[in-house]
């Protein structure tokens, strides 16, 4: 599990270390803010599409060679990436790191549910969920270090080295192809999309990504916007509400236990989400440094409670299921991550998050409307669609 937590921390680095970084690539490139937000974006397209791919070639081929292939590519492309000099080699670069992040999240995924019971699958996907919050947190916060200390390029290289390296300790891991999974089949995705409960969830996880994206990558902006004083590594900083969905993330099943249900644990979720997206019309920078704090801790609560709650129902098609999930997830984070630039040019940061406001209500209501099947109870999906 070590092997899978390092992996899990190092992929989300590499997908959001640039982020911190956005304001100084604007002025390195010169260009425009809306522009260089197309580096997240870029990377959330193929990040929304090819894990439905993944996940039905998960069930033909070992999850371990397909870590260890998609690593050792992303980290080679970390040093393309510091050796950059214009913009769209940077987008290119991007793109291909946004193909290659789903192999290894769905491989990550489905492996943890493998290697897991129905009784432990809950706890085992909250602390791969930990992990990837960690993850996040680090790749920015590191990132913006190293630019600040040594040039942005710096954070890049070392990046790249870290990635090869977990690649070659990958060797070690244990495989799961003596399990047998179903065949991919034409009729899989209706069969998980027909039930009700399924597509709401994965609607509402849509919302709640596209909220989280908007903030994270329009964050650094603001707070240039507000203080004169930001740098790379003080917005690295401000993701430090990281922290505090690694511990909602790590005592979700406690939580749900608490709540009555993985449905109850959810709505209180989204609903201290609300608050938080609220909090962001502050204009201080103490104040949002803790509210990031609130923003953060609920939604990674859904975010780990929505994971583990479709896994126990997934069955044999636990691939093709999370794919479905980190699809919709990271199809909520094209929106965010590119939508709210003309919203922000035209109505100020204040437009933004009444905007935002409005998604996660949406949101919300998804969730709410999910209440009975958590009473009747979560069929599990049957092993071939021809008989079902």
């Amino acid at each position: 599990m070590k092997l899978i937590i390092l992996t899990t921390l190092l992929t989300l680095s590499a997908l959001y270390a640039p982020q911190p970084l956005l304001p100084v690539l604007a002025r390195e490139f010169g260009v425009s803010r809306d522009a260089v937000a197309l580096l997240t974006t870029i990377a959330f397209i193929p990040l929304s599409v090819a894990p439905l791919l993944y996940g039905y070639l998960l069930q033909s081929v070992s999850a371990r060679r397909m870590l260890r292939c998609s690593l050792l590519l992303l980290g080679l492309s970390e040093f393309f990436f510091a050796a950059a000099d214009v913009f769209p080699l940077l987008l290119g670069l991007r793109l291909l790191q946004g193909l290659l992040v789903p192999a290894i999240l769905t491989a990550l995924m489905t492996y943890v549910s493998q290697r897991s019971t129905a009784g432990t699958v809950q706890r085992s996907m909250a602390v791969y969920i930990a992990a990837t919050i960690l993850g996040g947190f680090l790749g920015r916060l590191c990132s913006g270090g190293l630019a600040t200390l040594f040039g942005w390029r710096s954070s890049f290289i070392v990046l790249g080295i870290s990635l090869l390296l977990c690649a070659w300790l990958l060797g070690r891991l244990r495989d799961v192809s003596e399990v047998q999974l179903a065949k991919p089949h034409p009729r899989l995705l209706w069969q998980v999309l027909r039930q009700g409960w399924f597509l709401r969830t994965y609607l509402a996880v849509f919302c709640l990504f596209l909220v989280f994206a908007a903030v994270m990558n329009y964050l650094p902006f603001r707070l240039t916007e507000i203080s004169s004083e930001a740098s790379e590594l003080r917005i690295g900083l401000m993701y430090s509400g990281y922290l505090m969905g690694v511990v909602t993330a790590l005592t979700a099943v406690r939580i749900i236990n608490r709540c009555g249900g993985a449905i109850f644990a959810m709505l209180i979720g989204f609903s201290g989400y609300l608050v938080a997206i609220g909090g962001l019309l502050g204009s201080s920078v103490a104040g949002l440094f803790a509210d990031m704090f609130l923003f953060c801790g609920t939604m990674f609560l859904v975010h780990a409670t929505a994971s583990g709650w479709l896994n126990r129902s997934a069955g044999s098609h636990k691939g093709v299921v999370n794919g479905l999930y980190i699809a919709f997830y990271y199809g909520g984070g094209v929106v965010g991550s590119s939508l709210p630039g003309p919203v922000y040019s035209r109505f100020g940061w204040e437009g933004v998050v009444y905007g935002l406001a409005a998604v996660a209500a949406l949101g919300l209501g998804l969730v709410f409307s999910c209440r009975g099947a958590q009473t009747r109870g979560l069929p599990e999906l049957a092993a071939d669609p021809d008989r079902s």
